[in-house]
């Protein structure tokens, strides 16, 4: 089952945690919590998958910290943010290949 690395944004007590996965361009998700934010996310993802499935494409294959600390586009998010994995359930994953 893969893994995306996810960017978690805190903004502050008044405001939604923003969740983003650099892998994923438009996927992202938010909640009143981290734990909230963290379960949107997965669902998020995985509804990201079936639609990229419905569009005949596929999911571009997650990629490591490390390499994602050596893309300038994604190096200041991580830097500066909280990171997290977030799986893409098997059945869903299985489907957008």
């Amino acid at each position: 089952m893969p893994h995306y690395i996810a960017i978690v944004e805190d903004a502050g007590p008044d405001t939604a945690i923003g969740i983003w996965f650099p892998d994923l361009p438009g996927c992202f998700s938010a909640g009143d919590s981290i734990d909230d934010a963290l379960r949107n996310a997965e669902e998020a993802l995985a509804l990201y998958a079936e639609s990229v499935h419905e569009e005949g494409r596929t999911l571009p294959p997650p990629r490591t910290l490390s390499e994602l600390r050596n893309d300038p586009e994604a190096a200041e998010d991580i830097r500066n943010y909280m990171v997290a994995l977030v799986a893409l359930p098997a059945g869903v994953a299985h489907a957008a290949e």
